[in-house]
């Protein structure tokens, strides 16, 4: 089970998701242009669901 929360860990960090987006931006390019609309639903979808799920930190 460490690795699975090791990554959950990861995924909280920004720049977790930026490297995610940069990665996808070089796999990207040897899409088609229709094939965004499904990428951009999915990670949209991942993101909704994260959001749901991940704790805010209390404001200070």
């Amino acid at each position: 089970m460490k690795p699975l929360n090791y990554l959950l860990a990861r995924l909280k960090e920004p720049s977790s998701y930026r490297g995610l987006a940069i990665l996808a931006g070089l796999v990207g390019v040897s899409l088609e242009p229709g094939q965004w609309n499904a990428i951009a639903a999915a990670v949209a979808g991942a993101i909704g669901l994260i959001e749901v799920f991940r704790k805010e930190k209390p404001a200070k």
